[in-house]
């Protein structure tokens, strides 16, 4: 089991955590929540030997193997296969065991180590690994392609594979979920519900936490707690103890206002004075009930779109793609204020080339797009995230959009996204990706769209925060299109499901609760056998030659893609380097004036470029995924 005593974590100065005391027994899956900062990732370099706790201990038993996700992206020309195999360490291990017996000639080694080899389930490793790719998203011949053909988002999917494929004791998983859609969450959902080892889960989807967790350890005001059941318990239990915390200190203050009381009133009487002064002394040793603190730091609302017209889009018989190739045609659709449509489909079916056209960042290829004269589309995305300037402070940017705003206007309402007072000031350079995602959600808001579409809002977003963007949304009087793997955001701020799949934009037959099972057969009927699988009937050397063909009429697309991500990996590397040379305070001194423009400079020109090599590179590889689809 894993044994906390009295254990207490510090970041330089910074207290973490302090106190906690508890057991995590074998086979549990306990949920690790707190906001943002307040030690869960610390926590688990903890658990893995990278942190040292300040006081107190913690010990697990030497014998666990322990599996967390890598977070950077590796550079790999292996296959995709190979490298997931590679966490299974015990089974690359007798691998090459085998292979030095068989070089000596040992046949009774050689017979030991295939039974070994038999034993953990050696024989059906590729069989494990076809099946996490394809639960993850990968389709049939991903799995030869090599590491490095792949984007970061689907080489941090290759890395999640590789942690589950390890036959671990423990298994850390640090928001797991955050470059997954919603097909592949689920997916993951279930399979962890399965995972027979112990679970210790950082996310921030409460859906998720309550469908895997069975405990919670929550990290508040210094204090790690460990709670029985999942999330929904763990709020129902917690808002019961700050109720009761909240009573007990009012109650105490209203006791340590009447000792006040009789202290002034009677301390300077002879005859009271001894009583004054022993109630000043209990006063003094009364152990103070903090009051509870149960507010989020996040408030906002959507202000008031200026004109709504009706209808404020009209498509009809509308398509888009790329490279002259449809991703999603025959769209016929009026969006209306009021309108609250959350989009499903399967990944790369086209549910961010569907907002993109919506949005005007796609041209329409048929058909015909009426849009009202005062339309106003606030987009979410990804890249606007990444568009943000890091020289500039949250107020710099909201000034840019309202000149003519009072300052004391714009720094309240960044209050409310969590940018008060100072932090209003500060350079977003090394703002955390949960900053950066609430600073442009901020800066969308502001400029009062009645269209918004928001596709995967939610990602480095944590509870708190997509509790308030929850409630903002319920308030909003625009339309709305949302893309998102939050099945709690989809739930609470949409009341229409369009499914986008084989090219067609429809309405989805169920509710959100349905979805899972429409996934479920749809695989079952439409998707081959995921690779290593050894199905019976197959003509391997036919699946073989079709896959070869396949392989081929794909590498024009796939060298595209390829070209485009190692020039936007140059330019991050450009962007990056930059924007440590901008974070030095002494640049900003009056004698470096001509050297921070020239550094200003040379960041909008590579900001530029990395915008536009974005958009190339997203392009490429949506047609490359249209093209996979279409060739099966």
């Amino acid at each position: 089991m894993l044994h906390f005593q009295n254990l207490s974590l510090r970041r330089g100065s910074k207290l973490l955590f302090e106190g906690a005391s508890f057991q995590i027994h074998p086979g549990q899956k306990v949920g690790i929540t707190g906001a943002n900062g307040t030690g869960k990732s610390s926590l688990f370099a903890l658990i893995r030997g990278q942190l040292q706790a300040d006081a107190g201990d913690l010990k697990l038993p030497r014998e666990w193997v322990i599996a967390w996700v890598a977070q950077e992206t590796p550079q790999d020309s292996r296959p995709a296969m190979e490298y997931v195999l590679d966490g299974d360490q015990e089974l690359r291990d007798i691998e090459g065991q085998i292979q030095e017996a068989d070089a000596r000639g040992d046949g009774q080694v050689l017979a030991r180590l295939h039974g070994q080899f038999e034993a953990i389930g050696g024989y059906q490793a590729r069989s494990r690994a076809g099946q996490l790719l394809h639960g993850l998203g990968f389709r049939p011949g991903d799995e030869d392609r090599s590491v490095s053909d792949f984007s970061g988002g689907w080489r941090m999917r290759l890395n999640l594979a590789r942690a589950l494929i390890c036959r671990s004791d423990l298994l850390l998983l640090d928001e797991p979920t955050n470059h997954l859609d919603l097909d592949a969450v689920i997916w993951l959902e279930n399979w962890l519900r399965r995972y027979p080892g112990t679970l210790l889960l950082i996310s921030h989807d409460r859906e998720f936490l309550d469908a895997v967790t069975d405990h919670i350890a929550h990290i508040e005001q210094g204090r790690l707690t460990l709670y029985s059941g999942n999330y929904s318990a763990f709020e129902k239990v917690r808002a019961e103890r700050l109720a009761s915390q909240q009573a007990e200190h009012e109650k105490q203050q209203r006791e340590i206002a009447h000792i006040r009381s009789y202290v002034d009133r009677f301390r300077a009487k002879a005859t009271k004075a001894r009583q004054a002064q022993s109630r000043l002394k209990a006063l003094e040793r009364m152990e103070l009930i903090a009051p509870a603190h149960v507010d989020s730091p996040f408030h906002f609302q959507f202000r008031e779109p200026e004109k709504n017209p009706n209808p404020l889009l009209r498509l009809e018989d509308g398509a888009a793609g790329y490279d002259g190739r449809a991703v999603v045609s025959g769209i016929s659709m009026s969006i209306s204020p009021g309108d609250r449509i959350g989009l499903l489909g399967p990944n790369g079916a086209g549910k961010s080339t569907f907002i993109k056209l919506l949005s005007g960042g796609l041209p329409l290829m048929e058909g015909r797009m009426e849009t009202a004269q005062d339309l106003r589309i606030g987009y979410f995305a990804q890249h606007q995230v990444e568009q943000l300037h890091p020289e500039h402070s949250p107020l710099e940017h909201l000034t840019q959009i309202a000149p003519q705003a009072r300052e004391q206007e714009l720094r309240d309402y960044l209050g409310g996204f969590g940018f008060p007072g100072d932090k209003a000031l500060e350079k977003t350079a090394p703002f955390s990706g949960g900053e950066k995602s609430r600073l442009a959600l901020a800066l969308l808001i502001y400029q009062r769209p009645n269209l918004l579409l928001l596709d995967e809002p939610t990602n480095h977003l944590d509870l708190e925060m997509r509790q308030a963007l929850a409630t903002a949304l319920q308030d909003f009087s625009g339309a709305m299109i949302i893309v998102s793997h939050d099945r709690h955001l989809l739930r609470v701020s949409t009341d229409q499901l369009l499914l986008v799949d084989g090219g067609e934009v429809t309405e989805f037959n169920g509710s959100l609760d349905d979805y899972p099972a429409w996934l479920a057969t749809r695989h079952k009927t439409e998707t081959p056998a995921p690779a290593g699988s050894g199905s019976k009937g197959v003509n391997r050397k036919e699946a073989k030659r079709q896959s070869a063909a396949r392989r081929q009429a794909l590498q024009p697309l796939k060298n595209k893609v390829a070209a485009a991500e190692k020039k936007l990996d140059e330019l991050h590397r450009q962007q990056k380097a930059l924007e440590e040379q901008l974070a030095d305070n002494s640049l900003y001194e009056a004698a470096h004036k001509d050297r921070l423009r020239q550094l200003l400079t040379e960041k909008a020109e590579v900001d530029a470029q990395c915008e536009a090599q974005e958009m190339a590179w997203l392009e490429a590889s949506e047609a490359l995924e249209a093209e996979e689809n279409r060739l099966g």
